[in-house]
């Protein structure tokens, strides 16, 4: 077993003094170097264009074009470095797994990747130049994996397929987007609708009214909606664009849908504990579980854990809000692998 952790970084100001404060972070980090070392083996199959990701953003949401700012003050970066390493539009995405359960009054979501994938960093921050405050984990630094905002919407997403990518945003930037600019579901959905899809994945919404949850499949090709419960590696209406082996998304759904009426704390324990059927060890595959996370849209609370079998870490948005700072610094967990996690130690990238 593995022990990581993921620090908590809070913030509270600008898009372009949050990315000021991040690129501090990170300069000279451990992550930063593990970058370096995987573009020095892995050449990018994507091409970065300045002045078109820049419109696209001022399109959308132009302070998070300053937070690319900051960070390129911060790190001394030229700007086509930052946006290959953070800016969330026109990258390629490996396969992954992920399972989302939502019930009453809660969703709970496995993030389930590659550990030399991770941040480890859980995020809070509240801007004052526009956009709502947020919750949860980060992914590319400037990314959410999923998460909550103030308004009480919560989103996470699932993997596809790798099918014919397009030109457009990745999943991570999209979760920052929604969870950043939409109050309601049906904002959000409006905003999927929107957007260019750089690949496939399914977005589950859910908000304060606790109503039916959206699922919106989406890939470079159209977006669909339908409402449901449970989520995992497959289309339901695209099902044209699904991978041809479900076999595993399709056992980690039909656990799910047996165990449905539970309470969010059963249902978390569900998705975490190891011996469920949920919670993969498929680290190597690109596809094992690395965080559980519970959002609470109406309480405005968040639970968060690291590994399996783990009593979650319990955070208060809603006091956060308020002016009340976290007093939690770290993120503390295991996970049953011995593949590197890029922000804790050095990894090799010509080894999985």
């Amino acid at each position: 077993m593995k022990k990581i952790f993921a620090e908590v970084i809070q913030f509270r100001g600008t898009h372009y003094h949050f990315g000021l404060k991040q690129g501090e972070l990170l300069k000279d980090s451990i992550l930063v170097k593990n970058r370096e070392r995987q573009w020095k083996v892995r050449k990018p199959l994507f091409k970065i264009d300045i002045e078109e990701t820049k419109q696209i953003f001022q399109r959308l949401a132009p302070p998070i074009w300053e937070e690319f700012q900051g960070l390129q003050d911060a790190l001394q970066w030229p700007m086509e470095r930052v946006l290959l390493e953070f800016g969330g539009y026109r990258l390629n995405i490996r396969p992954s797994g992920c399972s989302i359960y939502v019930g009453e009054n809660y969703m709970i979501r496995n993030y389930d990747y590659h550990p030399k994938t991770y941040d480890g960093r859980f995020t809070i921050y509240q801007p004052t130049d526009g956009g709502y405050a947020t919750i949860g984990p980060s992914q590319k630094v400037t990314g959410r994996c999923d998460g909550l905002n103030e308004k009480g919407l919560a989103m996470g997403y699932t993997f596809m397929n790798r099918k014919r990518p397009g030109d457009g945003f990745i999943c991570h930037m999209i979760g920052r987007l929604l969870l950043e600019l939409c109050e309601t579901t049906e904002e959000a959905v409006d905003l999927l609708k929107e957007i260019p899809h750089r690949g496939s994945f399914s977005y589950v919404l859910f908000d304060q009214r606790c109503e039916t949850p959206y699922i919106v499949e989406t890939s470079p090709r159209r977006v669909e909606v339908r409402h449901g419960y449970s989520c995992t590696n497959h289309f339901q209406v695209m099902t044209e664009e699904n991978r041809h082996k479900l076999d595993d998304s399709q056992k980690r759904l039909d656990i799910i849908e047996e165990n449905q009426g539970l309470s969010g704390s059963e249902a978390y324990q569900l998705l975490n504990a190891s011996d469920q059927g949920v919670f993969s060890t498929l680290y190597g595959s690109w596809a094992g579980t690395i965080h559980t996370a519970a959002y609470f849209p109406q309480e405005l609370e968040v639970w968060f854990a690291l590994g399996g079998d783990q009593v979650p870490s319990k955070f208060n948005f809603s006091k956060w809000l308020n002016g009340e700072d976290l007093t939690i610094e770290r993120i503390e967990g295991e996970v049953d692998t011995d593949i590197p996690f890029v922000h804790m130690e050095k990894a090799d990238w010509y080894r999985n």
